[in-house]
């Protein structure tokens, strides 16, 4: 599956964007390290984003797409230097995979780069084409990536839309190359675009590039250049192998899976495939790819938390400890090897004794009477030395093996020393090594105790019950708001206050999925994810007690869409994580509505503070709603949790749950208790308890679990 742009595909798109001249740069973006949005806004059109994925793809769209909340450093100085730029000229450089857009502002022209090829890179110049700050920096042969140097581009390849009859009569003449393979090199075509030439011309891609007639493959040529100029079209080639096209709404999964590559010109060998045709080859792209673009902010989450999995950003004391003896025990074997190393060559220096005192003499000799320059030069011819070092006055040399010819073993030689000097140098190196390895068999002795202690305490955990408590350096994304875990996985997150309100509607709630909210001041905003969600974790960590309910997240769950059940489970619990909890048992309502009914923008005169929100339209209420809350002992992404969910759901997970309802005892003395039961952080513990509780049934979660009553793998 073709996925990069070629520089046929970017001369495209480079005319398409054309089309967006004078438009005024609104706002830039970073929702992922790959991905970089400008959002413009024309005059007389609607707004629309510019995706650069670097080194894949650019596109247009005006799809929903949530952004970060903090801005990277790189879309912070977008923002700086092109806010309220306008666009005046969009080109590709020569004929290469390289677009080049350039606009005005207050503080004069800007520029900026974007490198399809390799890793690709986003370069942000002034007027003078110097480096302001490129996405990454890099340093090639001929030319370096950083601020305040020049911007060079790679050397210009040739441009076959300047190429002429008789420029191509010389390039083929001189070829010693099959046709098809002279186009695609020579010509800068690549292979997809040589063929089609050679087909369109009637002519054999095999045959030999100095017997094709120039006029006729000129003509092809032509003729392919001039439809990409008179076209401005896209198309989406499917694969062989592809279903017919669904009419259900479900087109971006099936694009994403069935689409084989997006060209702006059908080619000969495209006759044979089903296309899809779309206005332009950015409309193309975002039809294939602009589904995955617009969630690289959920990806992004999701790295990061698949980055903390044990084993890196968290993990219990004994895989720490573990970790660290596999590394001391590793060093330790390298110390070992560099003391017998040493020793050995020192020993072999004292046996070739005359040998090597030969070679130091003899170079020695050399360097006096000719200089290092020469003697440089004379080693390449000498199979006993392999290098010489002027700065150092070093040879590394050979030393010979059992049939007195240039043997494995090297050594590097100091003329100023003598045979005894150089060996005893060498011996020195060795125990100074040996020095260095005693401290490292304490330190490892030391990590053995330790491990043996962490180990028994974990066992000592396991037997009372208790989970082994991980230790990580980050909470997993949903941690910092208000979350739960549908009957189905699907998740729901609301806001701890007027800032995550904010986040949860303009990072979290998009597309399919639903909003709640509890009738009630202050109440949490909430959103129901239609995809997002845990799936059950077919190899949960080693660590975890049996029968603990295991999961891990997921940006894709196969839950179908929101359905009447999941939406009265999310009122229930977006009524308990509100002030109701605390109100002695009062009844509450909560509604639901889409996303595109909760606004921001106020009527006129009006205002709307921070955490608050307009919504509009028709709305679904829930009314005598179960004012109880189940919390049950899971783990997500191998952490062990409390998760705060339904009471019916946390008894149907089995393991240790408990429903509780408000009341008296307070939550600092409730968390405590499952700490105390459970091993869990208190802090852990606190954020899923909505207020003071009293305990309606327990089932050894706030009392320790013994080992009888242990729960079995059938309880999950």
């Amino acid at each position: 599956m073709k996925q990069a742009m070629s520089a046929f595909d970017l001369r495209a798109i480079a005319h398409e964007l054309q089309a967006h001249l004078g438009a005024w740069v609104k706002k830039s973006y970073m929702p992922h390290y790959e991905q970089v949005v400008l959002r413009f806004n024309p005059k007389d059109a609607d707004a629309f984003d510019l995706v650069i994925v670097r080194g894949r793809r650019i596109s247009t769209s005006s799809r929903d797409r949530p952004m970060p909340m903090s801005p990277p450093p790189f879309a912070m100085l977008l923002r700086k230097q092109l806010g309220n730029a306008r666009l005046i000229a969009v080109e590709q450089l020569a004929f290469d995979r390289l677009l080049r857009m350039s606009f005005t502002t207050k503080g004069g022209d800007r520029h900026l780069i974007i490198e399809c090829f390799g890793e690709g890179n986003v370069i942000l110049l002034d007027e003078n084409d110097t480096i302001i700050q490129p996405l990454t920096h890099a340093t090639y042969r001929d030319r370096t990536l950083k601020r305040g140097e020049a911007y060079l581009p790679p050397p210009p390849a040739l441009d076959p839309d300047a190429l002429d009859e008789a420029g191509l009569a010389a390039v083929l003449s001189r070829s010693e190359r099959n046709l098809a393979s002279t186009l695609g090199g020579q010509v800068n075509l690549g292979g997809r675009l040589a063929n089609a030439v050679c087909d369109a011309a009637g002519l054999d891609a095999d045959m030999a590039a100095t017997e094709a007639d120039a006029a006729t493959v000129h003509a092809a040529l032509r003729g392919l250049l001039d439809a990409l100029e008179q076209e401005r079209a896209g198309h989406l080639v499917l694969k062989a192998d592809a279903p017919d096209v669904p009419s259900d709404g479900s087109l971006d999964a099936f694009l994403m899976e069935h689409v084989e590559e997006a060209t702006p010109v059908l080619l000969p060998d495209h006759a044979k495939r089903t296309s899809l045709p779309f206005p332009g080859m950015l409309e193309a792209i975002d039809a294939w790819w602009g589904g995955h673009d617009s969630d690289a902010l959920l990806r992004r989450e999701l790295e990061q938390v698949n980055a903390a999995a044990p084993g890196r950003g968290h993990s219990t004391d004994v895989e720490r400890l573990e970790r660290r003896l596999a590394q001391q025990e590793k060093a330790l074997e390298g110390f070992h090897a560099k003391v017998e190393k040493q020793q050995a060559l020192g020993h072999a220096i004292q046996e070739h004794w005359t040998h090597v005192d030969g070679l130091l003499t003899q170079t020695r000799e050399a360097v006096e009477r000719t200089g290092w320059d020469a003697v440089m030069s004379a080693v390449k011819a000498i199979p006993w030395i392999r290098s010489a070092d002027p700065a150092e006055r070093t040879i590394r040399c050979l030393l010979p093996n059992e049939d007195g010819e240039p043997g494995a073993q090297e050594v590097t030689l100091h003329l100023d020393e003598s045979v005894h000097q150089n060996a005893q140098r060498l011996f020195t190196t060795a125990r100074k090594q040996k020095d260095k390895s005693s401290g490292a068999v304490a330190a490892l002795e030391t990590t053995r105790t330790e491990l043996e202690r962490a180990k028994k305490k974990e066992a000592k955990q396991q037997a009372s019950g208790q989970v082994v408590r991980v230790k990580r350096s980050k909470r997993l994304w949903f941690e910092h708001h208000r979350w739960t875990m549908l009957a189905n996985g699907r998740l729901m997150v609301g806001g701890r206050d007027a800032k995550g309100n904010d986040a949860i509607v303009k990072k979290h709630l998009k597309g399919d999925d639903m909003y709640l909210h509890a009738d009630l001041h202050g109440a949490p905003s909430c959103a129901m994810q239609s995809q997002r969600g845990f799936v059950a974790d077919e190899r949960p960590p080693a660590y975890l007690p049996e029968g603990m309910p295991a999961f891990r997240l997921s940006d894709r769950i196969e839950a179908g869409a929101i359905t009447e059940a999941d939406l009265e489970q999310g009122a229930q619990l977006a009524l308990c994580w509100s002030r109701a909890w605390g109100s002695g048992g009062g009844h509450g309502t909560v509604y639901s509505v889409k996303p595109a009914q909760v606004s921001k923008t106020a009527q006129t005169g009006e205002f709307v503070g921070a955490g608050a929100f307009i919504v509009r339209g028709q709305r679904q209420w829930y009314k005598d709603i179960d004012l109880r809350i189940g919390l049950a002992l899971v783990a997500i992404n191998g952490v062990p949790l409390l998760l705060g969910t339904t009471p019916e759901h946390a008894q149907s997970l089995g393991g240790r749950w408990a429903i509780v309802s408000g009341g008296r005892t307070k939550k600092e003395t409730a968390a405590n208790r499952i700490a105390k039961a459970t091993g869990l952080s208190v802090d852990d513990i606190l954020p899923v308890l909505p207020g003071p509780i009293d305990v309606v049934e327990d089932h050894h979660l706030f009392s320790a679990l013994k080992r009888e009553d242990a729960p079995s793998d059938d309880a999950s």
